[in-house]
């Protein structure tokens, strides 16, 4: 049978079918599906001859859809929790400052290129979920003294971090590996005496729910790790390693 290259996915069968297992990877860690049935899919995604095939082990799950070539989207079964505009509808800077009290940013907001956040015997909360991101590299500059400043980022987002902290801290803790395709938010800054925490949460999700979600994926990877994928042949230490790296970040 000849390789099914047709369709709106236009995806070298290989590429394709590596795509599908990584969504597959990414729906077990999120235990939509059981270990077996993980592990059904899985063979049935090495010995596919066709996408459509490939496709059909999705279909019935999140995010179904294939990427049309390969870098240009998310892969299958992970979502985009994040939203970009054109270079040209960012402004240049932006502020957010709380003395001796508080400030707040979030929903459907966009940021600026450069944008500074300072609490001072305050605190600061910025929410970057539901943002409207610029494209390229997106500037947080943080300034806390006896304060506090909380940054959250939906998964998936590219965050780097080079924050000081004198008498505090700066932290940050990724949930899992970043979307490649995602814009980045560069966070720098010092705190003394206060603490920077940077967070992973999906929208919606509240630090109460994101502490249990992320309990619930260490457990699911004892399981599988336990379980073993044992009718994957070659390709299973390969899958164990990619699952156990997705969860650790």
């Amino acid at each position: 049978m000849t390789q099914d290259l047709g369709g709106p996915s236009q995806l070298p069968l290989d590429h394709t079918r590596q795509a599908t297992i990584d969504a597959l990877c990414e729906h077990f860690a999120n235990d939509v599906m059981s270990v077996e049935e993980f592990e059904r899919r899985v063979e049935s995604a090495h010995k596919a001859e066709t996408t459509e095939q490939l496709r059909g082990l999705l279909l019935d799950l999140p995010g179904a859809n294939l990427p049309s070539v390969p870098g240009s989207a998310p892969l299958p079964g992970r979502t985009r929790d994040y939203s970009v505009t054109s270079a040209d509808q960012v402004k240049e800077r932006s502020f957010a400052i709380a003395v001796m009290g508080g400030t707040r940013r979030a929903g459907r907001w966009s940021p600026a290129l450069k944008n500074y956040a300072i609490a001072i015997m305050g605190g600061a909360e910025i929410d970057f979920r539901e943002a409207v991101m610029g494209p390229g590299v997106t500037e947080l500059q943080i300034f806390t003294l006896w304060g506090g400043v909380e940054v959250i980022v939906p998964p998936g987002m590219n965050v780097e971090s080079h924050g000081i902290g004198i008498l505090g801290g700066f932290e940050h803790a990724p949930d899992r590996p970043p979307d490649p395709n995602a814009p980045t938010l560069r966070v720098t800054g010092l705190a003394v005496m206060g603490g920077v925490d940077i967070t992973v949460r999906h929208a919606g999700e509240s630090a109460r729910d994101a502490r249990r979600r992320r309990r619930q994926e260490r457990r699911d990877t004892a399981r599988e790790l336990r379980d073993g994928t044992r009718e994957l042949g070659e390709g299973a230490s390969d899958l164990r390693d990619r699952v156990r790296r997705r969860l650790r970040g």
